[in-house]
């Protein structure tokens, strides 16, 4: 039973996602149907330019999105953001309208991307060799480009490059988020033209503050789906004839006890989700963050993680054993929650040795 149906555009966004999500899990990497409905819902093109066919959404309507598909497939909600971000990436280089209009020939292409400068490049008279290992690219299988940190000529430069022109190695193997097919993407000494790689006073890395917090946002947005996703699945639990075992109760919204869990799981994830919106509302303030309210805001992320994990553990209480088979949407939430909580964009710890940090003025090891 559904207890909720998901609506963009028009179109069955999390019914068909929802669908979907089992097979996402089971093959590694999101299914045709999925991505197809994602790319239709205007997702993959939250991070082209507006010149080039972007869709100029502001944050909340952003995270408004990636949480509504989250909520039928987190795996499928965290590669349309990651997507978003590796696009992004390319705003902070002097990029010629003439690669623009390349590699964003269709706006809805879906890219995969790392910041990190996990490879190394060489200028030569055709153009840079370039030859690395990046981890964790999600959405890689599916991508058609490929945004990549990397030291060129020993200065920080930003890559795209053609997916076609690296391979792939299969290494994500994660109990959660396993449909990201966040594998490793490889260039062995990759030709890309000069015009495609940007480094020096042309490339304004790293970005500013507001696109820090909405690239953060950005890991958030699928982690508070996902916990809507659950909560549905509690929800229709009540709503069906179940019970809860060893008692005489006839369903389980009898139990007074019961009730009150599920109150309060849903009253965690609504308090995530504000959290998130209230973030959001603050990226799209016509406002400076500073330093302070960036690691306050990094804290607050991290909070509402935290939320969101502590509405799982209600749920699968509520739930029982029976929450944690193979078959059971629950399963997949909690398992997709506990791991893409723990991205360092919500890692708690670090968060508050950066809120810290902050309040005393102190400097960063």
């Amino acid at each position: 039973m559904v207890v909720t149906t998901g609506r963009w555009h028009g179109f069955r966004v999390i019914d068909i996602l929802r669908e979907n999500a089992a097979a996402t899990e089971q093959r590694k990497r999101p299914t045709a149907a999925g991505l197809a409905t994602v790319r239709t819902a205007g997702a993959f093109r939250l991070g082209t330019p507006l010149a080039y066919g972007g869709s100029g959404k502001d944050a909340t309507t952003i995270v408004r999105l990636l949480s509504d598909i989250a909520r039928g497939c987190t795996s499928t909600g965290w590669v349309a953001s990651t997507c978003m971000t590796s696009k992004q990436m390319l705003a902070f280089g002097d990029f010629a309208d003439d690669t623009l209009a390349e590699v964003f020939a269709d706006p809805d292409a879906l890219f995969c991307g790392a910041g990190v400068p996990a490879g190394r490049g060489t200028t030569g008279p055709d153009g840079v060799r370039l030859t690395g290992r990046w981890e964790y690219m999600s959405g890689c299988e599916d991508a058609s480009w490929a945004s990549l940190g990397a030291m060129v000529d020993g200065a920080f430069a930003i890559t795209v490059v053609p997916m076609a022109d690296l391979t792939i190695d299969r290494t994500w193997d994660v109990a959660g988020m396993r449909g990201t097919g966040s594998h490793t993407v490889v260039a062995d000494n990759v030709l890309i033209p000069s015009r495609r790689v940007m480094s020096g006073p042309r490339l304004h890395y790293p970005p500013d503050a507001r696109t820090l917090q909405l690239w953060g946002l950005g890991v958030l947005a699928p982690v508070v789906g996902a916990t809507f996703g659950a909560l549905d699945v509690v929800r229709a639990m009540f709503a069906s004839d179940r019970k809860p075992f060893f008692t005489s109760y006839a369903r389980m919204g009898d139990s007074p006890g019961a009730r009150h869990w599920l109150a309060e799981a849903a009253m965690l994830t609504r308090r995530a989700e504000r959290t998130m919106l209230a973030l959001a509302a603050a990226v799209d303030a016509d406002n400076t963050i500073t330093d302070e309210q960036s690691s306050r805001m990094q804290q607050d992320r991290a909070d509402a993680g935290a939320d969101c994990r502590a509405a799982l553990e209600r749920m699968l209480d509520l739930h029982g054993a029976s929450g944690f088979r193979t078959s059971n949407a629950l399963r997949r939430f909690w398992l997709d929650v506990s791991v893409a909580s723990r991205h360092p964009q919500l890692n708690p710890y670090l968060a508050v040795e950066g809120y810290g940090r902050a309040l005393t003025g102190s400097v960063a090891p």
